[in-house]
């Protein structure tokens, strides 16, 4: 059997040429533009993540308020807010906290419970971590003669 050489040689076809070219310069973009967005996300900053009511006495102010910074470049959006038992209620913004601007979560726990409080708080949002976990501490003792 004669082995032509002309046969072993591979020619790429002109316009597979030019489709290996627009389909590299489509990824180029593509990746240019997934690099772009990822500039324009929300950012949610705390002042801090727990909270310690400390000592407290039973029947006393369980509202505690956790502040934060939307230091991103788009509007922060908190869709849920949820706590770890039916003891604590958190309250999250209503409204979109726009680039720069400060927001609270407000919590509420039912300090009739007399004992340690360690409750955790779920944050989700559109922020580029979408879910945070803030924690509340403290404890509640009960009342003196009652």
């Amino acid at each position: 059997m004669d082995v032509d050489d002309k046969s072993s040689t591979f020619e790429v076809h002109p316009k597979l040429k030019n489709m290996k070219k627009v389909v590299l310069l489509m990824f180029v973009g593509l990746l240019a533009l997934n690099v772009v967005a990822q500039d324009k996300a929300a950012k949610i900053e705390f002042k801090t993540e727990t909270v310690d009511y400390g000592v407290i006495e039973a029947g006393s102010d369980g509202i505690r308020v956790f502040e934060f910074t939307n230091t991103g470049s788009a509007p922060l959006i908190i869709s849920k807010v949820s706590s770890s038992c039916g003891c604590t209620i958190p309250k999250k913004p209503e409204e979109a906290i726009l680039p720069g601007k400060t927001g609270e979560i407000q919590v509420k726990y039912d300090t009739k419970r007399v004992g340690p409080i360690r409750k955790a708080i779920t944050v989700i949002s559109n922020a580029d971590t979408p879910t945070k976990i803030l924690k509340i501490k403290g404890e509640v003792k009960a009342v003196e003669g009652k």
